[in-house]
């Protein structure tokens, strides 16, 4: 039987800068290990890709009612809190170039037993943040097809078996939300493909993604009403408005659930040892696909309000085509 003191050693031992630093130096292609095919653009494409989404598409429902207008002083103290973490991430990256994001930083610093740990609280992170945006993709998916074709999935189809209510856990017998299920295993697929064939899918997907955006912007603009950001703060006795929710409180819970929005940035540095020249190209990316996705957040975040008064976004499904 091992000595304690052995057994430690083995659970602190970390993995040498040295080592990273030599994984990054070439541009190995078969046996050395992970093939760096990936440049500036598909990096911070892969970035904006894992992080738009969720904020814009999902979490407006649930920010909007806390915030009233004032949701966009949310975004941007959110954004300002993940561009520090960014700053961390660029840091770190710069210094060890090597795929795994925090994993990696915390085998090269604190050890393999803690970085273990990271990493699965790494997987429970994107597990969250993939189900949330799986899941505001099926509900828009079903709002899009009623507007196309007049057509609605069946609720059996499209809604959970197992729901969290005000009473307690509901269970749907029969119920299953099979979107979700069929675009993570699209997904799925398409990483098998390899990583230059998923950055270039990605690639295409992103901007079509923000033209979308862009496209959303322009039409509710046309129909902007000043009046919809009046009064700014949530105030007592307003329309749909928790007695909690009130001024900067409301703020401060939206910027809670608005952060959430922003998980996916560090997808860049997880990539590390797939990019070309990481040192470089990682805290780039890191910092574009930040300003990319903040810059999209607010601009979207004005328009919808301007549109629709806050009040009516408390639990809408999909809100934007709302």
């Amino acid at each position: 039987m091992a000595a304690p003191s052995s057994v430690w050693k083995r659970l602190a031992r970390t993995k040498p800068l040295d080592s990273f630093a030599h994984d990054s130096s070439s541009d190995h292609g078969h046996g050395a290990g992970l093939r760096r095919s990936l440049g500036l653009f598909s990096l911070v494409m892969l970035g904006v890709g894992a992080t738009v989404g969720t904020g814009i598409f999902f979490t407006m429902t649930e920010a909007v009612p806390k915030a009233g207008p004032a949701v966009i002083l949310s975004f941007t103290i959110a954004g300002v809190t993940a561009g520090l973490t960014a700053l961390c991430y660029a840091e770190l990256a710069s210094n060890v170039p090597a795929s795994g994001s925090s994993y990696s930083y915390t085998y090269a610093t604190l050890g393999e037993f803690i970085a273990y740990i990271v990493a699965a609280c790494l997987l429970l992170e994107y597990a969250l943040a993939a189900s949330a945006t799986a899941i505001g993709w099926s509900a828009y998916l079903n709002n899009f097809l009623q507007n196309a074709f007049g057509l609605s999935l069946p609720e059996a189809i499209r809604s959970p078996m197992l729901e969290t209510t005000k009473e307690g856990l509901s269970i749907h017998w029969g119920h299953v939300n099979l979107p979700p299920i069929i675009l993570v295993g699209m997904c799925g697929f398409l990483l098998l493909r390899g990583a230059s064939e998923s950055a270039t899918a990605n690639a295409i997907m992103v901007m079509i993604k923000l033209c979308i955006l862009g496209f959303f912007v322009s039409v509710a603009f046309s129909a902007f009403n000043a009046g919809n950001f009046t009064p700014f703060f949530n105030e007592l006795g307003a329309e749909g408005v928790d007695a909690e929710h009130i001024g900067m409180a409301g703020v401060a819970a939206a910027a809670g659930t608005v952060f959430f929005s922003f998980i996916g940035l560090d997808t860049v540095a997880t990539a590390g040892g797939e990019v070309k020249d990481p040192t470089r190209n990682v805290p780039r990316g890191i910092i574009l696909a930040l300003l990319i996705v903040t810059a999209s957040y607010i601009l979207v975040a004005v328009a919808a309000v301007g549109a629709q008064p806050a009040a009516q976004f408390k639990g809408q499904e999909a809100g934007l085509s709302v």
